[in-house]
């Protein structure tokens, strides 16, 4: 039997500093930036204290830039919503805070709770309300920072190729 162990066998990884991979200050996956929107929502003193309620209008708050991404703050009160709209060539996380979103697309309409997290390529055509009694809160990252925002007469104008990057994680 060979009593060698791993370390005796590979040696000391802390000893060949140029076989560790640097973290990453910025993301750069789409799994990095979903871990930023997990990680800015685990940390409600980064952003609650700057949330604001606006009767008239959404309400947002540029919260982060990084290299080529933007992190959003938004509130939603009772009958806000967006329109139908995409992002450009913008990819994006969106992920709920405070409250219940209703997102409609052209594959229909779902609620999306407080840790729902929506990921979407450029061109995804969809509306977000909040059809709830209570304000709602959502942090998104655009990835590269959003530049444009077109609107839509309907969510039916998604092309069907979008919706193979329709997801969404509680």
């Amino acid at each position: 039997m060979n009593s060698d162990n791993d370390l005796q066998i590979a040696g000391d990884i802390l000893e060949v500093p140029h076989l560790l991979q640097p973290p990453r200050e910025h993301p750069a996956t789409v799994a990095e930036f979903v871990g930023l929107a997990r990680s800015v929502a685990a940390d409600r003193a980064q952003w609650r204290h700057l949330v604001q309620y606006d009767a008239t209008t959404r309400w947002y708050h540029r919260l982060r830039t990084g290299p080529g991404y933007e992190v959003w703050l938004l509130s939603w009160v009772p009958g806000q919503g967006s329109g139908p709209h995409d992002h450009g060539r913008s990819s994006g996380v969106l992920t709920v805070l405070e409250g219940t979103l209703t997102e409609r697309t052209r594959r229909g309409t779902r609620a999306l709770a407080a840790g729902a997290q929506k990921v979407f390529a450029p061109g995804y055509v969809h509306e977000v309300v909040n059809d709830a009694l209570e304000p709602a809160v959502s942090l998104h990252v655009y990835y590269p920072g959003l530049t444009e925002m077109p609107m839509h007469t309907t969510c039916a104008a998604a092309p069907a190729a979008y919706d193979e990057v329709d997801a969404v994680t509680a």
